[in-house]
This record gives structure tokens, C-alpha cells and sequence, in this order.
């Protein structure tokens, strides 16, 4: 079962949800969630994903790794929950690469089939947003999608992305490569009123 009784941190997305470091602590949890997910969720869309789920062991290794380039700055790694009894089910992920030097970063995201449509990622990304232009101080973040998946060029959309190109094939999944859009926002325009 994907939920976790507590966690050290949480950020909330409203009533309906927070967000959770993804750490060691909810190993278990987090490897239910990818397991779960793994075919239709993750592979489908991230080039990075193996063709099977990563045992228990390699998803602990992950965390510690996700763990470590936060600590170093590198990596904003979260996980999101909603609330179910007295528990948190993790429901899917968001993240942001930074590029220190560069002070950009890039966005990415997935949640489970079921709590599509609630409104969960763009809280979900916003927050991270917010975390990026305001105390990291990156000038830049980019979102790179799959031209078929709309959800999350909506998202970008959304959020106030522009989109500025196509990458031809620039991502390599197992049966071939495919193409990239890229989308792009800079701390100027983010919450501009």
C-alpha cells in the first residue's frame, strides 16, 4: 500500500492534498506507488524508465541518491499525498532539477490515472514555482513533454509557460526515440499580476 503515517515535512496543496520529501523514511510507500504505476504512468512518458519497476532495494538506493542532491542543491524531490484516515497515500511525484550556475531548472511530474483532473499537479507544480523563483533565485524553468501528451502541455499551459520549440527526437525510450516540446518560464513572468 502507497501511504505513510507522517512524515517530518509537509507542504500543503489545499485541504485535499500536501507534499512530502521524497526520502528514505517513505521507501515502502513510494515503491508501492512506482509499482503500481510503473507501465502506464512513468514508462509511457520518461525516456529514463526502465521496461520493469526497480525492486525495493533500488528504489531505497534512489531515495538516498534524490536525498543526497538535495542536500547538495541539485534536486527539489517531492512526493504527492492525500489524505486517507490517518495516513498520507502517495499519489504521484513532482520535481525540479536546478542548475545552480545557470540558476534554471526543469520541472517534471506524473500522477496516478485516478487523481487526474483534481488539480493536484498544477498546485503541485505551482508550489514548486514558487520554491524556484522565490528562494532558490533560478531566472529560468523549463518543461519538457512528449508532443502527445496534452494533460501536460495543458498544465504548462496553465502555469504560464510559453512553449518554445520542438526537440526532434531528443528522447530515447526503448522502442525508438521521439520528439520533445519544450516549454519555458521566467521569474518575471511567474505570479505577474
Amino acid at each position: 500500500m502507497s501511504t505513510v503515517t507522517a512524515s517530518m515535512f509537509t507542504h500543503p496543496l489545499g485541504d485535499d492534498a500536501v507534499l512530502i520529501p521524497r526520502t528514505p523514511e517513505i521507501a515502502e510507500a513510494y515503491h508501492a506507488l512506482l509499482e503500481a504505476n510503473h507501465r502506464e504512468r512513468i514508462a509511457r512518458w520518461n525516456p529514463a524508465a526502465d521496461d520493469h519497476p526497480p525492486t525495493l532495494a533500488q528504489t531505497r538506493e534512489a531515495l538516498v541518491a534524490t536525498g543526497r542532491a538535495w542536500l547538495d542543491g541539485t534536486l527539489l524531490p517531492l512526493a504527492i499525498a492525500v489524505p486517507e484516515e490517518d495516513r498520507w497515500r502517495l499519489v504521484g511525484t513532482v520535481g525540479l532539477r536546478i542548475d545552480r550556475p545557470a540558476r534554471s531548472g526543469e520541472v517534471g511530474y506524473w500522477i496516478e490515472a485516478a487523481h487526474e483532473g483534481r488539480g493536484l499537479v498544477t498546485r503541485a507544480v505551482a508550489a514548486v514555482l514558487d520554491q524556484a523563483f522565490g528562494p532558490l533565485g533560478l531566472r529560468r524553468v523549463e518543461l519538457r513533454t512528449n508532443p502527445d501528451n496534452e494533460r501536460s502541455q495543458r498544465v504548462a499551459r496553465r502555469l504560464g509557460f510559453t512553449q518554445e520549440g520542438v526537440l526532434r527526437q531528443a528522447a530515447a525510450f526503448p522502442d525508438g526515440r521521439r520528439d520533445e516540446v519544450v516549454y519555458g518560464l521566467l521569474a518575471a513572468e511567474w505570479r505577474k499580476e
